[in-house]
């Protein structure tokens, strides 16, 4: 008994009639950005779905984007679908892995228009084709039913800021050359060094946009900006580099000159917004390379900080470095969730930020100052040669970690006594000192591993009764600094049970593998992956459950849910209604849980792989939840280009 797509995973049309729909106002209001509001509260006020009822659920309608059909094998494999729609124009519009916008009848998913961009079928590999959503920006200025002042904003892995109409799907000719913007740096190794691959994020009239670089390649990677664009023209109106060339953070933070020889600190994944406060959140990954820091020696502010910009003029009002001098590809991987929580009867308006290592750090959204102590820990030191420590890291007293990181060999896990010894074995022979255990050449464990704790899905939240909601993947990798071959290659592995990365510039590639029985299954004692509630006005856990089964790699079927949980990639959603959504786990399933008390209330299975946000609205007095499936070249799931929507019978 094997479980190869575990191991993979770690190291990613029905109609009905109707009455006319709701109007556009209330349909955008519903779930108008990525993250349902631009404060990234995945919460929907939809309330017909209730812990009574969910288990009633049925397929409303069906659609398929075509693109399994459309695209050649080898763009297939290497694709992830991810996104989440939005509702804008009276439509619901989603994007493919593929950067082909798809407008939708909320109510039947009959096709309104659609918009392809056209990519290189022959892009360069090792990449990534994958669209996480888009964005809409509506031009308060023009005097309304103008071509082009509803837009849809949306990004391409080949680099291309889009702007097109939200009624009809055509390009705004006025938006940069022919309605886009190009974004690219010099230098690049190939195209696929630099992507872009999640939404962009609105704030006033500025349209900010991030990208994803390609992780543990050189030391002198791209570099991490972040731009901002007028919505309106196209035109560039500021830059952020998180990584300062002057002045800026103090001297320990980059000694000598090594701001000057790395890249990345890159906002990858969603940033999100306040802006009534013009504020906006940036979450940004470690320095270039991920394993090995001797080239960039000090804190590395900005890196693997929650950074506050200010929206109009890209100026910095505030950051907090959640981890310094990354060596454990422990970037800040999730979209900030904005929310106002109660103390002493005051409400403060807060922003909480989810990590891989399984913390939640939550500030005063206005000052980036800490509501609960966080505490400077000291952290196991002892590197290999020419590596800089930090000889603490920050650890947040409250709220309470996601999961244990603690292992010790005596904790192994195996579905046999030999299985177990193994591991445990394993596990004595490795190095392993807790949480920022350093990157070794006999190998260090890393628990969790780079793939989370959290991930880019994000938290959802409960306004009521402040309660947050967030899933976490509860595996460990294996890391093993190799002194550099002479004939060491370039390349770099998207997916696989274990590569080894070139890291040029430094003295070592680094090997990554996940630590796993000879039978494939994680070491680390299950569940492999959970969900969590956390009360946000004590920062105590309400309620934790595992989330997900290993049924499906089982070689016989079982009379029962075998619930050890699964890693997974992907985000909750909070409904007004009691029932929470989640799919994301391995196992292909969308899943309903009771909000109160983590029961799980409903599942069905998905035609594809599950690796991305369901969303939810109600149109006409019926609400709706949609989830977008295909496969993801991490998890290696179900191929498939199929949206579904649910709802209870008429």
């Amino acid at each position: 008994m094997r479980f190869p797509s575990l191991a993979l995973a770690i190291l990613a049309a029905a109609s009905t009639a109707h009455s006319p729909p709701a109007p556009a106002d209330e349909l955008d209001s519903q779930w108008s950005a990525w993250g349902a509001s631009p404060g990234g509260t995945r919460y929907a006020p939809a309330r017909q779905l209730t812990p009574e009822n969910v288990a009633d659920l049925e397929v409303a309608w069906r659609y398929s984007t075509g693109e399994m059909s459309r695209r050649s094998e080898s763009m297939l494999v290497n694709s992830s679908a991810e996104t989440t729609p939005i509702l804008a124009a009276d439509s619901l519009v989603t994007c493919t892995p593929f950067g082909r916008v798809i407008a939708l009848d909320p109510a039947t998913g009959k096709e309104r228009w659609t918009f392809d961009p056209e990519i290189d079928p022959d892009f360069e590999l090792p990449n990534q084709y994958v669209c996480r959503g888009v964005a809409q920006w509506q031009d308060r200025q023009a005097p309304g039913d103008e071509r082009c002042d509803h837009r849809i904003l949306y990004t391409t892995v080949d680099l291309r800021l889009i702007a097109i109409d939200a009624r009809t799907g055509e390009a705004c000719a006025g938006f940069g050359s022919g309605g886009e913007v190009v974004t690219a740096q010099p230098g690049l190794q190939h195209r696929g060094e630099l992507k872009l691959a999640s939404p962009p994020t609105i704030v006033g009239d500025i349209v900010a946009v991030g990208s994803m670089i390609l992780d543990n390649v050189r030391t002198d990677s791209p570099r991490g900006v972040v731009y901002g664009y007028d919505a309106r023209s196209g035109e560039q109106v500021w830059v952020f580099d998180p990584i300062p060339q002057a002045g800026g953070p103090t001297e320990r933070d980059w000694l000598g000159d090594s701001r000057t020889r790395t890249g990345g600190a890159n906002m990858w994944s969603v940033m999100a917004t306040d802006s009534a406060r013009d504020l906006l959140f940036v979450p940004t990954s470690s320095p270039s390379p991920d394993y090995y820091g001797g080239e960039r020696p000090g804190d590395n502010r900005h890196g693997n900080s929650l950074v506050a910009l200010h929206g109009a003029t890209g100026e910095l009002a505030w950051a907090y470095q959640l981890v310094h001098h990354d060596i454990w590809d422990y970037d800040t991987p999730a979209q900030p969730t904005l929310v106002d929580i109660t103390f002493d009867g005051t409400a403060v308006p807060a922003i909480v930020q989810p990590t891989k290592q399984g913390f939640l750090f939550v500030f005063d959204r206005r000052t980036g100052e800490p509501l609960f102590p966080v505490e400077e820990r000291p952290v196991p030191q002892g590197a290999v040669a020419g590596e800089w420590l930090s000889p603490t890291q920050p650890v947040p007293v409250l709220p309470e970690p996601l999961f244990s990181t603690d292992l010790r060999p005596e904790d192994a896990h195996g579905f046999t006594f030999w299985d177990r010894a193994a591991c445990r074995e394993r596990i004595e022979a490795l190095r392993f000192e807790g949480l920022f255990t350093p990157p070794s050449l006999e190998g260090s464990i890393h628990y969790p591993a780079a793939s989370g704790g959290a991930n880019w899905g994000g938290a959802a939240i409960d306004p009521d009764s402040e309660t947050l909601f967030i899933n976490s993947s509860r595996v460990a990798s294996v890391i093993t600094l190799v002194p550099r071959r002479a004939d060491a290659g370039d390349s770099v592995a998207l997916s696989g049970a274990v590569d080894v990365s070139p890291m040029k510039g430094t003295p070592y590639e680094v090997k990554r593998e996940f630590l796993l029985s000879p039978w494939g299954a994680p070491c680390t004692p299950p569940p492999w992956g959970g969900l969590s509630a956390y009360d946000l006005r004590t920062g105590k856990k309400r309620w934790d459950v595992p989330l997900g089964t290993i049924n499906h790699e089982l070689p016989l079927p079982l009379p029962f849910d075998w619930k050890l949980g699964t890693p997974n990639i992907g985000g909750p959603v909070a409904t007004a209604g009691g029932v929470l959504f989640i799919a994301a786990t391995m196992d292909g399933y969308l899943r309903a849980f009771d909000m109160a008390t983590g029961e799980e209330l409903w599942k069905d299975k998905l035609p594809g792989g599950s690796q991305a946000t369901p969303m939810t609205y109600t149109v006409d007095g019926r609400q709706y939840v949609v989830m977008a499936t295909g496969q993801h070249l991490w998890f290696q799931t179900e191929p498939g280009d199929t949206i579904v929507a649910y709802a209870l019978p008429r």
